[in-house]
């Protein structure tokens, strides 16, 4: 029972446990008992990587670091243009309900639209990303996202008009929320995930809370169009950023060099080291020159150290070949069974009550402040997001921290084995931070308006609720990369759904909720949902290994007949 995870009764060798995580007393350190072994030695002591890259010169774990830095910074920029849409409307919740002559729930369903245009469209995105890759698909997501915010912005007075347009910005922004962290799994090995995974999650679910505090001042100066029209202007040249500098992530190698996803009684040369060249499927090591669209239904070659690098225009294709045989409507169907897997029950629920608790603050507290004492417009209103923010990039801060240290002192703890469910630890701080804030809010902002608390308490336990959320969603992301990594883009999928739905109801009903239980009531009852939710990782934690080798023996898409 390593520090309390119990080992799988009858199997001796789990996917996602690995012998060789970065512990520098223990045998993950290359010796000569382990030629062959591909290793990171930027360190003191070289340790082995997890999973094996190939000698393919074209394998994204071979670029140089800081090319895969390079490439995870400009899709991060990108999802942060992206997903700010969603919360583009909170400062202005005013000026919209009095434009379009409509309630404050109508206001808030903008919002909820959104959300449920970007969990539709993860629903049909991501199975292209599992036959083609993801290049095209943030391409694709980019383009829409530049049309559908010059048409938000060129709407006029049509409610049902902005309507539409956040339905198809929600379906522009899904491939940044389901697929971004997964190509953070394509890009790095297990030790160089933690600090990444932290920023992506911060790009996706905390850099939007800067959008309300630039769009008050806007909207004040120029109007709440140019909202809309400074993300398609900035979103144009980020458009070019990445089919320059953002090639293809997703690459075929073979199974037994994905040490992290497949079973292995050790890892030795014999097992990770290169396979023998097999014959090439396409009959070349690649296609030759730029290619826009599929040209055949060719699975992509695996390459091996003969294999020619690819030239800087070959590169910037939006396809290199099929990354499975597996038929597109297959794959469209296989994130649903995992509805029925404790591990991803646990991460829909870790990661999308709180970002659900976070949109149904966000949309309440235009309610709070715009009646006495404060009287707030657009631009008090945008700046009510500071302590988010703020709240945002420590969370970020903690959770990058954490993520690789903590894990690589448990791996040493743990003889120099990494079991996934180190990642979980990491809701202690999020229900630490995120309870002191969601019941802090809900304990103090009902008396702002009773004129106790003047508006920055709230507001300041506003940004420990953010943190939390932040921290939460690197913990579930890890935990999903390192221990389900060959269903890491269904597994965010449904979690995306899961998040995105859940929170488009939360819209429906947050004022409701409010103007019938009141601000404390129905916080307080939020706050302990919250507090349940993240004790469920309690039993993920002891159990999750034997969760892993259970659904290893019994493959929930198997039986499903979705593999």
């Amino acid at each position: 029972m390593p520090l309390g995870i119990l080992e799988a009764k009858g199997v001796e060798h789990v996917p996602g446990t690995t012998r060789y995580f970065d512990d520098p007393t223990h045998s993950h350190i290359a010796t000569s008992e382990h030629v062959g072994l591909k290793t990171d030695n930027s360190g003191k002591e070289p340790i082995i990587l997890i999973p094996q890259p190939s000698d393919d010169p074209n394998d994204p774990l071979n670029w140089p670091l800081w090319r895969r830095d390079l490439t995870t910074f400009i899709l991060c920029f990108a999802g942060i243009l992206a997903t700010c849409l969603g919360p583009i409307l909170a400062a202005n919740t005013i000026t919209i309900s009095l434009l379009f002559s409509k309630d404050f729930t109508k206001v808030a369903l903008l919002t909820g639209y959104f959300l449920l245009g970007a969990g539709a469209g993860a629903i049909f995105f991501v199975p292209s990303a599992r036959v083609w890759g993801k290049r095209h698909l943030f391409l694709i997501g980019i383009c829409i996202l530049i049309a559908s915010s010059a048409w938000a912005g060129s709407v006029g007075t049509s409610y049902g008009s902005l309507l539409g347009a956040r339905i198809i910005q929600g379906v522009g922004c899904a491939p940044y929320e389901s697929l971004l962290n997964a190509a953070v799994g394509d890009l790095y090995f297990v030790h160089q995930r933690g600090l990444r995974m932290a920023f992506t999650n911060l790009a996706i679910f905390g850099g939007a809370f800067f959008t309300p505090i630039v769009v008050g001042k806007i909207t004040e100066s120029l109007g709440w169009k140019w909202t809309f029209f400074f993300v398609a202007i900035f979103l144009a040249p980020t458009l070019f950023a990445v089919f320059f500098l953002c090639p293809e992530t997703a690459y075929r190698r073979a199974a037994k060099l994905n040490t992290d996803t497949t079973v292995v009684e050790e890892l030795k040369p014999e097992s990770s080291a290169q396979p023998e060249s097999p014959p090439s499927e396409g009959g070349m090591a690649h296609s030759r020159g730029f290619i826009l669209f599929p040209t055949s239904n060719t699975l992509q070659p695996i390459g091996n150290a003969g294999t020619l690098k690819k030239s800087w225009v070959e590169s910037l294709s939006l396809f290199d070949g099929r990354k499975t045989n597996e038929r597109y409507w297959v794959l469209l169907l296989r994130p649903f069974p995992l509805l029925t897997h404790p591990a991803f029950i646990w991460g829909c629920l870790i990661q999308g009550t709180m970002i659900g608790w976070t949109v149904f603050i966000g949309v309440i507290i235009a309610a709070i402040f715009i009646g006495p004492p404060y009287y707030w417009g657009e631009v008090s209103a945008g700046y009510a997001y500071t302590g988010p923010f703020i709240g945002a990039i420590c969370g970020f801060l903690i959770a990058g921290l954490l993520a690789d240290s903590s894990v690589k002192y448990l791996t040493k703890l743990n003889k120099g084995v990494y079991e996934p469910e180190f990642r979980i630890l990491l809701v202690i701080p999020m229900l630490i931070i995120g309870g002191i804030g969601l019941f802090g809010f809900g304990l103090t902002a009902g008396k702002v308006i009773e004129g106790k608390y003047t508006y920055h308490v709230p507001l300041i336990f506003f940004g420990f609720e953010v943190a939390g959320m932040v921290i939460g969603a690197v913990a579930s992301s890890l935990y999903v990369v390192d221990a389900y990594r060959d269903l890491t883009i269904e597994g965010f999928t449904i979690m995306i759904i899961f998040k995105n739905f859940f929170s488009f109801v939360l819209t429906f009903y947050a004022y409701e909720w409010i103007n019938t239980g009141g601000i404390r009531t129905t916080l307080v009852a939020i706050s302990s949902i919250q507090v349940g939710v993240c004790l469920l990782s309690i039993p993920m934690y002891v159990y999750g290994k034997r969760v892993r080798a259970f659904y290893h023996r019994h493959d929930l898409l198997a039986l499903a007949g979705l593999r």
